[in-house]
């Protein structure tokens, strides 16, 4: 019955941080749009919220119960070549939600040097590693 409840959270945990690794990408898409003070400093205020509010919080939630769950039966799932595969994606993902916190950073500081064509190609690579890690997780290609 653990090993039903930790799933089920560590589930609706990635959902909760994916749900920040689709919008906020598209908010520096909007913000990069943007030209006045007002709208600027409403989107520091967003991007920062998101970030620290749901990102974070769901980032640790999902990695501490994917912990979990592989504690309850290592041997089994470091054995597995789609395991080490799908935490190969994980490490991709994890680097990808420090990047997009470096950008909040640096759209905050007022450095943005990049248009909004780039972070609409940008806001493409969680759903690459989401289609990823499900096939690997579902499908257990090898």
């Amino acid at each position: 019955m653990l090993y039903l409840w930790l799933k089920a959270l560590h589930i609706i945990a990635m959902v909760c941080w994916f749900a920040g690794l689709f919008y906020l990408p598209r908010l520096f898409v909007y913000h990069a749009m943007s030209t006045d003070e007002a709208s600027h400093e409403r989107f520091c205020v967003m991007e920062r919220k998101l970030y620290r509010g749901i990102m974070l919080p769901s980032m640790l939630a999902t990695v501490g119960l994917g912990i979990g769950l592989l504690s309850l039966n290592p041997s089994y799932y470091f054995s597995q070549g789609w395991m080490h595969a799908k935490l190969a994606l994980v490490v991709l993902l994890i680097a990808y939600h420090h990047v997009c916190g470096a950008q909040l950073k640096r759209f905050a500081r007022g450095e943005n040097q990049r248009g909004h064509v780039f972070y609409r190609w940008f806001n493409e690579a969680p759903v690459l590693l989401l289609i990823g890690v499900v096939i690997l997780v579902i499908v257990r290609p090898f």
